[in-house]
């Protein structure tokens, strides 16, 4: 499903199931969104940073036969956000990459200009933003 709005802030909103194929399905719901949105300058570093929640969200944060979200928000002259919400339990962290994994929030914390984690009843919201390339930091609330 997805929600749009001609009036700022915009937000758009996708539910996907525990399947693979959820992922590139959120990185072209991203995509989209960008491209509407008119938002070029650093599409491939959201497309990344996507990409890299929804697969944590599928491999470490979505139960079995449930699913995520994905909700991004764009209120100029602020920031776009991009947030996965999932019910699962535990806390996100940056870990010492092993192998072929543990590099998803490495990526995230170098391509996006914020990150964090919020709560949800049940699971929690990762989120991350990006700052409008003329705005800078300043462009950011006080508070995530």
């Amino acid at each position: 499903m997805s929600v749009m709005s001609d009036e700022l802030p915009l937000f758009r909103e996708a539910f996907y199931r525990r399947e693979r194929r959820s992922v590139p399905l959120a990185r072209d719901f991203a995509r989209k969104a960008l491209a509407d949105w008119g938002l070029d300058a650093r599409a491939d570093d959201v497309l990344v940073c996507v990409s890299e929640l929804a697969t944590n969200a599928l491999r470490h944060g979505v139960p079995p036969g449930r699913g995520y979200r994905l909700h991004l928000y764009l209120e100029r002259p602020g920031p776009l956000r991009v947030e996965v919400h999932d019910s699962g339990d535990g806390t996100p962290a940056v870990r010492e990459p092993s192998g072929e994994s543990g590099r998803g929030l490495l990526l995230v914390g170098a391509l996006a200009d914020r990150w964090g984690v919020g709560a949800r009843h049940p699971g929690k919201i990762v989120w991350c933003e990006f700052a409008p390339a003329e705005g800078g930091p300043e462009a950011f609330p006080d508070s995530p």
